[in-house]
């Protein structure tokens, strides 16, 4: 049986560590991010979440992530809360060398994984030396 005891400043800690975090309580969000190959991927924690309450928007080269946990209705009381409830947003800053008409996205087991591939302005390419007064080409 869990029992509830009287704290007046207990509310606020969790509140404080939903939002800020800590290093045992991480903040509602946590996020992974790594480069493979030509593409960059972002793994969001979302345990709880519904995919229908999933909103993903880029407007320029920000990436904002809403979701929402919402808590259960019926005929019950609840003895613990530390799971957040509510919504959530996130917002990333990405790069210009990324192409952001071409963001992959999927959800399963609560994790929402975003796949950004780099744009092609900003692969790597080779430059042909010529003799005389050629232009030098540029082939991809």
């Amino acid at each position: 049986m869990l029992l509830r005891t009287t704290d007046p400043f207990r509310d606020f800690d969790r509140l404080t560590q939903q939002f800020f975090g800590t290093t045992n309580r991480p903040a509602v969000m946590p996020m992974d991010a790594w480069r493979e190959g030509d593409r960059f991927v972002v793994e969001f924690d979302l345990p709880g979440v519904s995919l229908e309450s999933i909103d993903l928007d880029v407007e320029r080269n920000v990436l904002t992530v809403r979701a929402e946990r919402v808590a259960r209705n019926g005929d019950w009381e609840m003895l613990a809360s530390e799971r957040p409830r509510g919504v959530f947003s996130r917002q990333l800053v990405l790069g210009d060398n990324l192409d952001l008409d071409r963001i992959e996205a999927g959800y399963d087991s609560g994790v929402l994984r975003l796949t950004i591939p780099v744009a092609e302005k900003a692969k790597p390419r080779k430059i042909e030396v010529t003799r005389g007064d050629q232009p030098a080409a540029i082939s991809s």
